[in-house]
C-alpha cells in the first residue's frame, strides 16, 4: 500500500507573515502526488527552493481528500512564509481558509466567486487572448496568468498562444502582477522572460524534478 500523501503532516511553527502576491515571481502548480505519496514532503522542498505560490490543482481527487491537502498546503506555506492558492473551487477556498483562488475562463464568475469568499482573498484568472488579458488587467481580478505559451499536457486541448501574448500583456499599462505560464523549464525561461514576463508559473519543471528545491532555485536564477 503506498504511504497516505498526508501522512507527515505537522502543525506549522509559529507562522512567518507570508510574501505579498506583488512580491511573488515563482507560482508552481502541482497534482496531489498520489503515484509518490510524497506530498508534504515535496510541498516543504519546493518552498525551500524559493517558490513563492503553490496551487493544488488535481481533478482527479474528491472534495474531502482536496481539503485534506489544503490542510498539508496550509500549514506548510505558513512554515515558510509562502502563500498557497485553490484551483477552481470558490467553495474549498472558503472552507480552507486559502488566501488565494485561481479561476478559468468557464470558471465561477469573478464576483460570484468573491461573495463566497472572505474579505482579503486574492483572486486570479486565466487568460488566453489579447481581450482577456486586457479585460483580466481592467477588471476585478488581482492578479491574471497569460498562456499557456507552449502546448502542455496539463491543459489538454487548450491550444498555445506563443510569446506574442506575453509581449502584449507586457505592454500594457498596470498596476496588476501577471504570470506567463504554460511548458515554461528551464530550457525556454530566458525566452519567456526575453518576452517581457517577470513572473512564472510552472508545474513540470518542478513537480518532475528529482531535486525540486534545485530546480525551483534554477528558475529563479534566470528571472529578473
Amino acid at each position: 500500500m503506498s504511504p497516505s500523501p498526508v501522512a507527515a503532516i505537522k502543525p506549522a511553527d509559529a507562522a512567518a507573515r507570508p510574501v505579498p502576491l506583488t512580491a511573488a515571481r515563482l507560482y508552481l502548480c502541482t497534482d496531489a502526488r498520489r503515484d509518490r505519496g510524497d506530498f508534504v514532503r515535496f510541498l516543504h522542498a519546493a518552498y525551500s527552493g524559493g517558490v513563492d505560490i503553490i496551487q493544488l490543482r488535481d481533478k482527479s481527487i474528491d472534495a474531502a481528500l482536496e481539503l485534506r491537502l489544503l490542510a498539508a498546503l496550509r500549514d506548510a506555506a505558513a512554515e515558510h512564509g509562502r502563500l498557497w492558492a485553490v484551483n477552481d473551487r470558490a467553495d474549498l477556498a472558503a472552507l480552507s481558509g486559502a488566501p488565494v483562488l485561481h479561476l478559468g475562463q468557464q470558471d465561477l464568475p469573478m464576483g460570484a466567486a468573491r461573495s463566497l469568499l472572505p474579505a482579503g482573498t486574492s483572486l486570479g484568472l486565466s487568460s488566453h487572448t489579447r481581450d482577456q488579458v486586457e479585460a483580466a488587467n481592467d477588471g476585478g481580478a488581482d492578479y491574471f496568468c497569460v498562456g499557456p505559451l507552449w502546448a502542455t499536457p496539463t491543459k489538454p486541448g487548450r491550444a498555445a498562444v506563443g510569446l506574442e501574448l506575453v509581449s502584449h500583456a507586457a505592454a500594457l499599462r498596470t498596476v496588476k502582477p501577471w504570470f506567463a505560464i504554460g511548458g515554461i523549464d528551464l530550457s525556454n525561461v530566458a525566452q519567456v522572460v526575453a518576452a517581457g514576463a517577470r513572473r512564472i508559473v510552472v508545474v513540470r519543471a518542478i513537480t518532475e524534478a528529482s531535486d525540486p528545491a534545485a530546480a525551483a532555485r534554477a528558475l529563479l536564477a534566470q528571472l529578473p
